[in-house]
């Protein structure tokens, strides 16, 4: 499996994904169609040696934690992470809602707390600002050529028009600009700008692809690389 490195601000790859550790089963479904939705790419875990397992993988930009899990206290588990240096910005989910209670989870690493129950719209909100905060080390701006993507205020330009792109055609766009002249597989971009439960087997990216291509006009900057994936390029 591809990872992304980690570093003190976060990971260095452009679509990295979130981590939502819920061991309500209803309450994870919902976060997760929640953030998604929003464009983001999500990672989903029932208890702490399910993230323990996912977190090992890297790329993850923040980690949104229940504080009670079946196999411990998440606010435990995060302190002893950053212990370690782990940087990852992390949202607790607690039905503790007393001063003391907050107060721990910041003194044991976490970033930002929300009491439940939350209205899903301002979870999503906190969410996506630790996110922002993960991506801060990396470029804001991307550049091929005519094409410029300015990945702060997602507003993408060829030339001198401004175009409107799907939140699933800016992922892809980013990913690939981000790796100029690299061969990039359809697992990867599924893996990077998708979440897991998209079929490997489906027709997605190339969808995606196809689309972009369209909105991007001539001459073509994203290549086909036959049986590696796709590529941006001059040529």
């Amino acid at each position: 499996m591809t990872t992304e490195p980690t570093g003190p601000t976060g990971p260095s790859g452009p679509t990295a994904r979130v981590l939502v550790v819920e061991d309500d089963e209803d309450l994870r479904v919902a976060i997760t169609a929640e953030l998604h939705g929003s464009g983001l790419p999500v990672l989903e875990a029932g208890d702490l040696a399910q993230a323990d397992a996912e977190l090992a993988t890297g790329g993850f930009a923040c980690a949104v934690f229940d504080r009670m899990l079946p196999d411990g206290d998440s606010i435990e588990y995060v302190h002893r992470r950053r212990q370690e240096g782990w940087a990852v910005p992390v949202l607790f989910l607690t039905a503790r809602d007393s001063l003391a209670d907050r107060v721990a989870g910041f003194e044991h690493g976490g970033d930002d707390y929300l009491v439940k129950p939350f209205a899903v719209a301002e979870m999503s909100a906190r969410v996506h600002a630790l996110y922002r905060r993960a991506g801060a080390g990396r470029p804001s701006v991307l550049r091929h050529e005519d094409l410029e993507m300015d990945c702060a205020r997602r507003q993408v330009r060829r030339g001198r028009t401004l175009l409107t792109l799907s939140d699933k055609e800016f992922a892809v766009l980013e990913y690939l600009l981000s790796r100029p002249d690299q061969a990039v597989g359809r697992d990867e971009l599924i893996e990077h700008c998708w979440d897991m439960s998209t079929d490997p087997m489906s027709n997605v990216v190339d969808v995606v692809i196809r689309r972009l291509r369209v909105r991007l006009g001539e001459p073509e900057v994203i290549h086909t690389v036959r049986g590696r994936g796709y590529r941006i390029a001059d040529r």
